[in-house]
């Protein structure tokens, strides 16, 4: 436990979840693509090995005192394990470049095979990394991870720009894809909830930057919906994130069924609280570039003790996190601004006058 708080971020959650007194708001910065800058790591160095992966993030966790662990599956685990070829940068997120599948009309010769956990290397890894985690922090920390959702899913087995045109020029074959994708991510969801891990679903290709509502509500949330089903069926918790602005789908994603709701700074805090607050915990949302990594800690600071003002009152509760996934050479003193800045405007009992100065 952090020497700053006086309960661990288990005992905050379970009081968040129970409506009881906690020490202090829960704070959730996206530590997870950058977290081996903890341990002097580059991003290659981190992705190398599980036991890199959960070292990261243990020493991410004794800096920070943060609320969350984050393991890395990522955005293209699907494609990757279909064939997808990624490039190996040494300190960034490696990116596609060339994909499993370049005609539409032979999604069905996809093996639904190579997604099982006995097939897949690098499943293999993350749950392995998951478990060292868990092992380590579990009685202290709660460990989610960082997974893709459907629609980005598809993006990894078949270009994303082939993809959106294909939603116009070729939906069956989209659908067929997209029920593919849902199938597969439901099997390595369920080798996650198994290891213990929270699901943080994240669909960045499905963002309303990208994608218009009409395409939403047909080609992303009825695959999520049934995705969100089947993790409450394995005993799952999860988290929905889109990137980008998703205000004209705001509403829509909370009936996926989540249980809770990330939103990007895209997105205004107030108006999610407005239509989202009292149907589920809202998460949100400090700049993960402007201010977490081109700020100063003065940045950081007013950044936090805005988006509490904003949200700390939401009806069923409000998370501070940071709006998306920290990934880059972000300042660690960013980050401890960040947490530091959670216990002074977030310290309980949440009250306007932890935040007027």
């Amino acid at each position: 436990m952090h020497k700053d708080d006086h309960m661990t971020p288990n005992e905050r959650l379970t009081a968040f979840m129970t409506g009881k007194p906690m020490d202090r708001i829960l704070a959730m910065p996206v530590v997870c693509s950058m977290s081996g800058l903890a341990l002097g790591m580059t991003h290659k160095e981190k992705r190398s090995s599980a036991l890199n992966e959960a070292k990261a993030q243990v020493a991410a966790y004794k800096r920070f005192g943060n609320d969350l662990t984050i393991i890395e599956y990522g955005l293209h685990g699907v494609g990757i394990a279909l064939g997808s070829v990624m490039n190996d940068p040494e300190d960034s997120i490696p990116a596609i470049m060339s994909y499993a599948l370049n005609d539409l009309n032979h999604v069905d010769q996809l093996d639904m095979a190579k997604l099982e956990l006995k097939n897949d290397r690098k499943l293999q890894l993350h749950v392995e990394a998951t478990k060292i985690l868990i092992d380590e922090l579990g009685k202290e920390v709660p460990t989610g991870v960082l997974i893709s959702g459907p629609f980005t899913a598809a993006a990894s087995i078949y270009q994303t720009e082939s993809l959106l045109r294909a939603t116009r020029k070729n939906p069956e074959k989209v659908h067929q894809l997209l029920q593919f994708c849902t199938q597969g991510l439901k099997t390595i969801y369920r080798e996650f909830i198994k290891a213990g891990a929270v699901i943080l679903l994240c669909d960045p290709i499905a963002s309303g930057t990208i994608l218009s509502r009409k395409q939403y509500l047909e080609f992303v949330l009825p695959y999520t919906i049934d995705l969100m089903q089947d993790i409450h069926e394995a005993k799952g918790m999860v988290c929905y994130h889109i990137c980008g602005n998703t205000t004209a789908i705001v509403a829509d994603m909370v009936t996926s069924g989540c249980d809770m709701l990330s939103i990007d700074n895209k997105v205004d805090l107030a108006y999610t609280k407005q239509v989202a607050g009292g149907k589920v915990p809202i998460l949100g949302n400090v700049d993960p570039v402007e201010v977490l990594i081109l700020g100063n800690t003065q940045d950081v600071d007013l950044a936090v003790k805005s988006c509490i003002q904003k949200a700390y009152d939401s009806p069923c509760g409000y998370i501070l996190a940071s709006g998306c996934d920290l990934s880059g050479n972000v300042p660690l003193e960013n980050v401890d601004q960040f947490m530091a800045s959670a216990r002074k405007y977030g310290k309980w009992p949440l009250e306007p006058q932890n935040f007027m100065s």
